[in-house]
């Protein structure tokens, strides 16, 4: 599903053997709902994926943007009007039919509807303004377009959802909270290839076979070919890694840690280890630019003060420490494993702590009274609160390096770890924060970040709500990104989001960590395996079928 980017409470959102043609995978916390339209956590859409589909899927592999409950579709010489057919062998877990009917309630009656909060919306409205969806016919959707949009295609991941199965509950202005964690799971009705069978709260979901699914093997035997998925919720690190090494589940994402331990059983478990490359999404250090006290809003604002600390960051320890070696320094917004809008000319910071004590020392920061602790021309000490999420032990870890870090050149950092929800309350609703570490989940095109980087944006954490202060290349973000979604060309939209990467890099409203390597391990129980960063561990999840 092609959305705007999340903030993510763990460093991984980790899978799962129970009988034949199961997969058992993990979820480190319950989902909150079985409703993929107002779902924003990992541990929810983890879970929806399997039962929602939409118009398109992205291959992760190819890069390409493939057909899905569309089976194809034309475009006008301008660019504006859209044209879907539908598949006519699809039908809901119910029975009912797709219809183009489904597709308008979608978009008209759930994404376009100001009473549903959703997270679709912020992608799907153009320079605010919606797109028009009619049905042509039974199987036919005509999309036109206020204005040019780049990644539409991509964008038609956008689950689809049933209009004679919701539309009541719209109409009682109840859809928020339909298909709750209470809800019954034959309530619950997709197109994907696995439905709900039943959840147990702290425990298990178990999702079994859509015996309606409209996919074929080519040799015309109905997908998936699994059975059933187990989703065991186990929210402790330690706990998922014992169950994987014990054969209780299929499927283990490693840390950098962990990878000693996994390569030497490896064998004798009977698993494979892959890895994928660099995580998708990153880890950043990140500043209030409004933050509540007078002096430490003006330090914070300041762009040399942000390159001096990222001098003085060790990413090389940070990754042999936290990592084991396996993971690489970030430098840019977008991850190496999105080659195609990747900028590997990026600047970054190398450590050099002696650097970082000239460029504090050139902006007035001295040691006055000999304690060890930076004074600004004030006569303030330099010090704030830095805070992370108390459940991510690893960025636990990474937080309490930064800290040690900006000591060394004479920084008094207060580390507080703080449960995850607090901490989103006060980075996009309070504003009562100073320092940050904290990570995003990475998207395939760089628009569906827009909420990051646009002023107003809802994940515009560093800059939220300020009416004084939009400096110039804020501005030239914003104009970049208005422009970039309406380039069709993807060798000019790429230039711009270069230079969107070098202006993050140079001006630091995010100052880069670590990015860790994504490693599966996999038991070697199942064929067509095909993991990656982008896609994940089983992204073709119909085509996984266990060896007989």
């Amino acid at each position: 599903m092609a959305v705007v980017i999340f903030l993510f409470a763990d460093s991984a959102i980790l899978y799962a053997k129970v009988s034949s043609d199961t997969l058992v995978l993990t979820l480190a916390s319950d989902p909150k709902s079985f409703n993929a339209m107002v779902a924003q956590e990992t541990s929810t859409t983890e879970v929806t994926t399997l039962m929602f589909e939409g118009l398109t899927r992205l291959n992760p592999v190819s890069g390409q943007i493939e057909p899905s409950l569309a089976m194809n579709w034309e475009k006008s010489e301008d660019g504006l009007v859209w044209t879907f057919h539908l598949r006519p062998e699809v039908k809901w877990f119910d029975g009912a039919p797709l219809t183009a009917e489904d597709v308008v309630f979608t978009f008209k009656e759930l994404i376009y509807n100001p009473k549903i909060i959703s997270a679709s919306r912020d992608i799907l409205l153009l320079e605010g303004k919606e797109i028009q969806v009619e049905a042509v016919d039974t199987h036919t959707v005509r999309f036109t377009l206020p204005t040019l949009f780049a990644p539409f295609l991509l964008a038609m991941e956008q689950p689809i959802f049933p209009a004679h199965v919701l539309r009541e509950a719209v109409q009682k202005e109840k859809f928020s909270s339909t298909w709750g964690i209470d809800e019954k799971p034959e309530r619950i009705i997709g197109t994907g290839p696995f439905r709900l069978k039943s959840y147990r709260g702290g425990e298990r979901i178990e999702l079994v076979r859509n015996e309606r699914y409209w996919k074929k093997d080519d040799a015309g035997r109905s997908l998936p070919y699994l059975n059933r998925i187990i989703f065991l919720v186990v929210p402790n690190a330690e706990v998922r890694l014992l169950k994987f090494l014990e054969g209780e589940t299929d499927l283990y994402n490693a840390s950098g840690k962990d990878f000693p331990v996994l390569a030497v059983q490896k064998n004798q478990k009977n698993f494979t280890l892959y890895d994928v490359g660099p995580m998708v999404g990153s880890n950043f250090l990140v500043f209030n630019h409004n933050a509540p006290d007078a002096n430490r809003r003006a330090w914070f604002r300041s762009d040399e003060f942000r390159r001096a600390l990222a001098h003085g960051l060790d990413r090389q320890s940070m990754t042999d420490i936290i990592f084991n070696g396996l993971g690489i320094s970030e430098c840019s917004p977008v991850s190496p494993s999105t080659p195609f809008y990747f900028n590997p000319n990026t600047l970054c910071y190398d450590y050099d702590p002696q650097k970082a004590k000239l460029l504090l020392a050139a902006q007035g920061f001295q040691d006055k009274n000999g304690d060890g602790v930076l004074e600004d021309a004030n006569g303030r000490e330099l010090e704030f609160v830095l805070l992370t999420n108390a459940e991510n032990p690893e960025r636990v870890q990474m937080t309490e390096m930064v800290r040690e870090d900006l000591s060394q050149l004479g920084i008094k950092v207060h580390f507080l770890a703080l449960e995850f929800n607090s901490l989103v309350a006060k980075l996009v609703a309070t504003g009562d924060w100073d320092a940050v570490v904290m990570g995003l989940t990475g998207t395939s095109d760089p628009h569906f970040g827009a909420n990051v980087w646009f002023s107003g944006g809802s994940l515009h954490f560093w800059n939220r709500g300020a009416t004084d202060y939009e400096p110039a290349w804020e501005k030239r973000m914003n104009e970049i990104f208005r422009e970039g979604v309406k380039v069709l060309n993807p060798d000019a939209r790429k230039i711009l989001y270069d230079e969107w990467q070098a202006v993050a890099a140079e001006k630091l409203p995010l100052t880069y960590l670590v990015l860790p390597k994504v490693i599966y391990a996999i038991r070697n129980n199942f064929e067509n395996v095909k993991p990656s960063a982008l896609g994940g561990a089983f992204y073709n999840i119909e085509e996984i079928k266990q060896k007989s």
